[in-house]
C-alpha cells in the first residue's frame, strides 16, 4: 500500500513538473506561484526575445539575489544554473550594446562601451562557474573581436540618478 502511494506521489509530482516544462519551452510567463524562480526566470527570457534588455537584465540579477527568510525552501540555484544565469545577462548587455554602436563622429557611445564591458565581465563570470561552455567560450570570443583593444569608458552610476548640479572643481 506504502508503495503504491509513493508511486502515485511521484506520478503527481512528474506530471506537474512535466506541465511547466512545456509552458517554458512554448514560451509562456509561468503564472503558478509554487515555481517562483521558474516564473522570474521565464519573464527575464520573455523580456529578452521580445527586445526589453535593461528588463531582462534586471530579471536575470534578481534571480542572483539570495532568498528572503520566508523563502527559505526555494529553489536552490547550483553553479551550472549561476553560469547560465550570467551568460544570459551578458547576451542582453551585448545586445543592448549592439543597439547604440556609434556617434556621429564614429566612435562607440559609451553606454555601448559600458555594457561591453559588463558583457565581457559577465561571460567571465560564467566561464568561471562552467569552463566547459562551449557557448560562453563562443559569445566572449565573438565580443572580443567586436570591441576595440584600447577601450575606455566612463564610470557610469548604477542608480541612474544625476547628480549634475553638484560643484566641480576647487572653489
Amino acid at each position: 500500500m506504502t508503495g503504491l502511494i509513493g508511486t502515485s506521489y511521484e506520478l503527481y509530482q512528474f506530471k506537474k513538473i512535466e506541465k511547466v516544462n512545456r509552458q517554458l519551452l512554448s514560451g509562456q510567463v509561468l503564472d503558478m506561484e509554487t515555481y517562483p524562480f521558474h516564473q522570474k526566470y521565464s519573464d527575464a527570457y520573455q523580456q529578452a526575445k521580445s527586445g526589453n534588455y535593461k528588463h531582462a537584465i534586471q530579471g536575470f540579477g534578481q534571480l542572483m539575489e539570495p532568498p528572503k527568510k520566508d523563502q527559505e525552501n526555494q529553489f536552490e540555484i547550483d553553479k551550472k544554473l549561476k553560469s547560465q544565469i550570467h551568460f544570459n545577462i551578458a547576451n542582453n548587455l551585448f545586445r543592448s550594446g549592439l543597439q547604440r554602436l556609434v556617434n556621429e563622429d564614429g566612435e562607440l557611445q559609451e553606454e555601448a562601451k559600458f555594457n561591453y564591458l559588463q558583457a565581457k565581465a559577465s561571460y567571465e563570470q560564467a566561464l568561471k562557474l562552467d569552463p566547459y561552455s562551449k557557448a560562453s567560450k563562443f559569445n566572449l570570443s565573438l565580443l572580443l573581436s567586436i570591441i576595440p583593444k584600447n577601450i575606455k569608458t566612463v564610470a557610469q552610476d548604477p542608480s541612474g540618478m544625476e547628480i549634475s548640479n553638484l560643484p566641480q572643481g576647487l572653489p
